[in-house]
């Protein structure tokens, strides 16, 4: 029932979708049972029953007994104690999570056995090749093929990620369920534990208790690249390969990167005063240490199977450079420490332990049952080293055998067994054949305060010194001379290095000094890609295909992709904070108020300055803290740079000067950063992307870009410093919210067209930043009908698409959904550049487009913005007020301290209108623009528009994909218990236009009913309409005793249960 089940799969298998329901529905009444006695349990089945009652009449066309049905189902809600609704509330919310599970498994199921996949790589590489694509053409555009995905953290994730990962576990059993080879007492125990992760959930508190800091959000979204995206990108990349050399006889290059990631987690600061300068720096450093982590576990997988001996003389040269440089090393601290051996020398040949999961083939990562998921703990930054301690005891010097801080014991000891030391690189004992010795009882020791003594001793009893001879006994000894393993060597040295990188993270992480020499870390991606190449070379070069292609191959593959970073971290600021952080500069030099200028004025001074180089901001200003917090980002982004970010995203541009703005404080912090340091700045400038989101500044967008591309000074910097290629971003959650759903699809299609037509102009690469949102409201929908339905010569091989909130779990928190979503990203955006999308046949089409946009646009903005009685309506008649307890993110609801609806964020905006299952911004004035046109006598030319223009086809097909998941009588009685008699009126008329709305969809389209095109969709719909209908009922009831009893908690925790079992049933939230 989410929007994105088109993408998945085709179909399910419904039969074995209603048993896998069947099962987890009884499984969850015997723990009710159990939990809430059986009287109850017969009024929960009650409840069902009714509702189930009402919704056959309903299809059945019995209006009149439906509506009796549902008035006794309403009845008894509004009779039902306060605790009783709590845990009918908390009974119908698992029911529908339990749905949802069983329908993602059962389309990754239907995926998984369908031997010949729509969408595939194998399926559109074979279409464009019997389309006379040439087999060269075909594969140099995947290999050129450059998307990026980028993750955000807009509040519209639900679920806790507690629930989150049981909610894997379960699936997991499911999955272990199908095998046609369990005996009976697998089976039982199957169930069994089924049956213990249903009780865990029942027993877990469904809600947030408090809301989570931009830091936890990036840390959900990094999770989700360990859980999932990291074992789904090298299995989606080998499809891609094995499909190019089925069709073109050649695979993918190893660093051939189709898709890559970035971020908004930690670097989205637009109306959100919690994500600071600090907490970038934090999460950008936080994002390069995970990915090293995930490297280091990867090596040491590597180190275990490439046990072999044999190796071209490339790897056997520097497999002997790296022993003597360790001896070297070795002789170098033996000098300086007396007795004591330190780590800087490559790890033994011989791993001491298997690692964990290298006794299973790579192939399994994406198709494992097993259900742990190991979380990755963070250094914090709370346990700092006292200056003391670090002069007395160089972190460097020392290993401390215990994770990162704040680690579980369990990922400690993984780490360690790993040979992966997680907090430190430095001192430690040789295993083999030496006795370690305290070096504060060494001879050659210097002398220690008693205080340097106590840091000393406590450090070495923290250390892997004094280990004991038990464990000794348990690990392989090694031989006096052990024969070169070469890969192992090498490897050994890489990961040294990553140790070490990892350590040098955590020192900048903490503030502390960090002096390592360049050449003992990795600080780029091709650092690190260079011994494993050669590894790779080595291995094919002595006729190893098969190893090379193996775990090798997906590591090399995860480098190229993942880089030294994981996810590059965007950031994004609303152009207004930059004009006020010019005027406090431009006043403190007294050459006026910047803001009050005009566009030229702002152009000529903007310009001038860039054209200099002095920096423009006096170390001595002195600003507000607003804007201070502005200049402190823009001095991080100087201090990382491209290394570590990716592009500086203006929201509300509107003009060329927002785009200069930008860059002039961006140079100006690099000139003061590399001032300090005595040389440039790490990395390159930022690209700056305009957002362009209302109506206004879509229509304004190619001006702006041709405005900007006619000024020298920029055109030269985008040739120069970013490949000639300018990146601009479309919003489609505001502009939705400004002019209605219809309109802004069409000024998004006219902005896209006119934004490419200004960069070929000045020769120009341009790439579309699409920043789509979960429900279709939002821009949301299916990847590959949205990819396919953009203006002809839009996609030209890139695209950057936002991924937000429940949606990055829906599509990415499973390997195997992962893979099936980044294989049709690819795919789409392929067909789009080889085969574009049809543009409209006659001209006609677009005159009959602006007619319905105008009128759909009038009526919305005349219901949404100029009738005074819609706000008051709006407040009452949906729970938006209260959807600020849920504590699902970390930004507030609203960009500015006022009730208008014009500040309102788009995501609570259509957030509250799912919940009352009316999901009006999807359709309003939709209807009067298609009956304004069809009652002209168009309706042929409209059905023929449909038939044969992408475009205007996947936006009727996307509106009516949610008239079929509103539901009218809901809607009323949310109205008739809520709403002021006063202004009921008002819903009914809404109600009328949404009963036209679904009329004329229907006639467009050409289909009988609702969905006609989509029958799976419309029976997911129905399977959950006897949990969710008593769902909407309840809250409606709790609503109204909550709005007369506002201070109490525990109705406001019964009414966000139910918001969240709505949006469960609903499948998207905002």
């Amino acid at each position: 029932m989410t929007d994105t089940t088109d993408d998945i799969a085709e179909e399910i298998t419904f039969q074995t979708f209603d048993d896998d329901c069947r099962l987890l529905g009884n499984l969850l009444k015997d723990v009710l049972h159990r939990e809430v006695g059986q009287a109850f349990l017969e009024k929960i089945e009650r409840q069902r029953v009714l509702a189930q009652s009402a919704c056959n009449m309903r299809m059945a066309g019995i209006e009149n007994m439906a509506e009796l049905l549902e008035n006794q189902l309403a009845s008894e809600i509004s009779m039902l104690t306060l605790e009783e609704a709590l845990t009918l509330a908390r009974a119908f919310s698992q029911y529908l999570n339990l749905i949802g599970i069983a329908e993602t498994h059962h389309r990754l199921q239907r995926a998984r056995h369908t031997m010949y996949l729509s969408k595939s790589c194998d399926d559109i590489f074979n279409k464009l090749i019997q389309s006379g694509v040439p087999q060269e053409e075909l594969y140099n555009t995947v290999c050129k093929q450059e998307v990026e995905i980028v993750l955000t953290a807009h509040p519209t994730q639900i679920n806790r990620r507690t629930l989150q990962y049981k909610h894997i576990r379960i699936a997991h059993l499911l999955e272990f369920n199908d095998r046609p080879d369990l005996s009976h007492e697998d089976r039982e125990m199957l169930i069994e534990d089924l049956v213990r992760e249903i009780t865990s959930l029942w027993l877990t508190d469904e809600l947030r208790r408090q809301k989570p800091t931009p830091v936890d959000e990036a840390r959900a979204g990094l999770h989700i690249v360990e859980q999932s995206l990291w074992k789904a990108v090298p299995h989606y990349l080998r499809r891609v390969s094995s499909s190019l050399k089925k069709h073109t006889g050649r695979s993918l290059p190893l660093t051939s990167t189709p898709i890559r990631f970035g971020s908004w987690m930690g670097g989205d600061r637009d109306g959100n005063p919690n994500v600071t300068s600090k907490v970038t720096r934090d999460v950008a450093f936080l994002s390069r240490w995970m990915v090293v982590d995930l490297y280091i576990r990867e090596i040491d997988s590597l180190r275990f199977e490439l046990s072999m001996n044999r190796c071209s003389p490339q790897l056997t040269k520097l497999a002997y450079e790296v022993l003597n440089r360790g001896k070297s090393q070795e002789d170098r601290n033996h000098e300086s420490w007396g007795h004591m051996k330190v780590i800087d020398q490559p790890n033994p040949a011989l791993p001491m332990q298997l690692p964990a999961g290298a006794d299973l083939p790579s192939c399994t990562e994406c198709n494992d049952g097993d259900s742990q998921l190991p979380i990755l703990e963070f250094p914090h930054t709370d346990s700092k080293i006292s200056e003391s301690q670090a002069g007395e005891v160089s972190p460097k010097s020392l290993v401390f055998n215990k994770g990162p801080i704040g680690m579980s014991a369990k990922m400690s000891n993984d780490h360690m067994s790993a040979g992966s030391n997680s907090l430190a690189s430095a001192i430690s004992v040789q295993n083999a054949g030496t006795e370690p010795v305290n070096p504060v009882s060494s001879s050659k020791s210097t002398s220690f305060s008693s205080s340097q003594l106590i840091a000393r001793r406590k450090l070495f009893a923290e250390s892997q010194v004094g280990k004991s001879s038990f464990q000794k006994l348990l690990e392989p000894s090694l031989p006096q001379r052990p024969g070169i393993a070469p890969y192992r060597v090498v490897l050994g040295d890489v990961k040294e290095k990553l140790i070490k990188t990892r350590r040098r993270l955590e020192l900048l992480l903490d503030g502390l000094p960090c002096d390592f020499d360049p050449s003992d870390y990795y600080e780029t991606s091709e650092q690190l890609l260079e011994p494993l190449l050669l590894c790779h070379e080595s291995l094919q070069s002595c006729g190893s295909v098969a190893l090379a292609d193996g775990r090798l191959a997906d590591l090399i593959r995860r480098v190229a992709t993942f880089g030294m970073t994981l996810m590059k971290l965007d950031l994004r600021q609303e152009s207004g904070r930059h004009a006020e952080t010019l005027d406090a500069i431009t006043e403190y030099l007294d050459i006026g108020t910047y803001s009050e200028w005009d566009e030229d004025r702002k152009l000529e001074f903007l310009s001038s300055e860039l054209k200099g180089k002095r920096p423009l901001v006096p170390q001595s200003i002195e600003v507000p803290s607003d804007v201070r917090e502005v200049l402190d980002t823009f001095r991080v982004a100087a201090e990382l740079g491209s290394d570590y970010l990716g592009a500086y995203v203006i929201s509300m541009a509107s003009n060329a000067s927002d785009v200069l703005a930008v860059e002039l404080l961006q140079k100006d912090a690099r000139l003061a950063v590399s001032g300090e340091l005595g040389r440039m700045c790490p990395g390159g400038t930022l690209r700056v992307v305009p957002l362009f989101e209302t109506v206004k500044d879509l229509r304004g967008a190619g001006s702006v870009i041709r405005k900007l591309l006619s000024i020298d000074w920029y055109r030269e910097h985008i040739i120069q410093n970013h490949n000639g290629h300018q990146e601009v971003m479309v919003g489609y959650s505001d502009s939705g919210k400004d002019a209605g759903r219809f309109t802004a699809a069409w000024e998004l299609y006219k902005a896209q067209e006119d934004v490419v037509a200004a960069c070929n102009e000045y020769g120009i690469k341009v790439t579309l930043f699409h920043g789509r949102g979960g429900s279709i409201g939002r821009g949301g929908g299916p990847t590959y009908l949205a990819i396919q339905s953009q203006p002809p010569g839009s996609v030209m091989g890139t695209l950057r698409s936002t991924e937000q909130g429940e949606m990055v779990q829906a599509k990415f928190g499973l390997p195997q959904a992962a893979v099936r979503q980044l294989e049709i990203y690819t795919t789409a955006v392929l067909l789009a550049t080889l085969r574009p999308p049809l543009p409209p046949r006659e001209e006609k089409w677009r005159s009959l487009m602006e007619e319905i946009s105008k009128i759909s646009c009038q009526h919305y903005r005349s219901t949404v913005y100029e009738n005074k009685e819609f706000l008051p309506y709006f407040q009452e008649a949906t729970p938006q007020a209260e959807l600020g307890y849920l504590n699902i993110g970390s930004r507030p609801t609203r960009r500015k301290n006022s009730m208008a609806i014009t500040q309102l964020r788009a995501i609570p905006w259509v957030f509250a209108w799912t919940q009352t299952r009316f999901v009006l911004p999807a359709w309003l004035g939709v209807g009067s623009g298609l009956q304004g046109v069809c009652e002209k006598g168009h309706r042929d030319e409209l059905h023929a528009m449909y038939q044969e223009w992408p475009f205007f086809q996947s936006t009727i097909d996307l509106i009516e994909m949610v008239l079929a998941k509103a539901d009218i009588p809901i809607a009323k009685h949310y109205d008739e218990v809520l709403v002021s008699p006063s202004r009921q009126e008002l819903g009914a008329q809404l109600r009328k236009e949404l009963y036209n709305t679904e009329k004329y969809i229907l006639v467009v389209s050409g289909h009988e009913k609702l969905s006609e095109n989509n029958r799976i969709l419309r029976r997911l719909i129905e399977s959950r309409l006897h949990y969710l209908n008593p769902l909407n009922m309840l809250q409606v009831e709790i609503l109204r005793r909550l709005r007369k009893d506002e201070d109490n908690n525990k109705l406001r925790d019964a009414l966000l249960i139910t918001i969240n079992g709505i949006a469960a049933g609903m499948r998207n939230t905002g």
